[in-house]
């Protein structure tokens, strides 16, 4: 009898309680702009901190706060490349000088191999 009361249920996949008898925590909604112009509106727990910025959901670029001010900029170390990390270990003269014996080198083989 079990298994047929079960029968064409999904378990796990559905909730059977319902909502009666429940309270919910109090919520605030918060709105959120993006630079082209979505609006988006976010219920949040009223007690939550609330974010500055929010991913837009229709563009995904981050969307501003309606009543807050632009969050400011941190200053970010620009990204150091490979070539500023190779001046920072061999100079210019020591560069130069390896890149005349690598040619040095490729050069030989090419007169071996033709």
């Amino acid at each position: 009898m079990g298994e047929r009361a079960l029968r064409g249920t999904r378990l796990g996949a559905t909730s059977y309680e319902n909502d009666r008898n429940t309270d919910l925590a109090p919520r605030q909604e918060v709105s959120y702009t993006c630079p082209k112009g979505h609006l988006t509106t976010v219920p949040l727990a009223a007690e939550a901190e609330i974010p500055s910025t929010w991913e837009c959901r229709h563009c995904g670029s981050p969307a501003l706060r309606v009543d807050a001010e632009q969050p400011q900029q941190k200053k970010a170390k620009p990204p150091r490349t490979h070539w500023d990390m190779l001046l920072e270990r061999r100079s210019i003269e020591d560069l130069e000088e390896v890149l005349n014996e690598r040619l040095a080198i490729l050069r030989e083989q090419r007169r071996k191999s033709a």
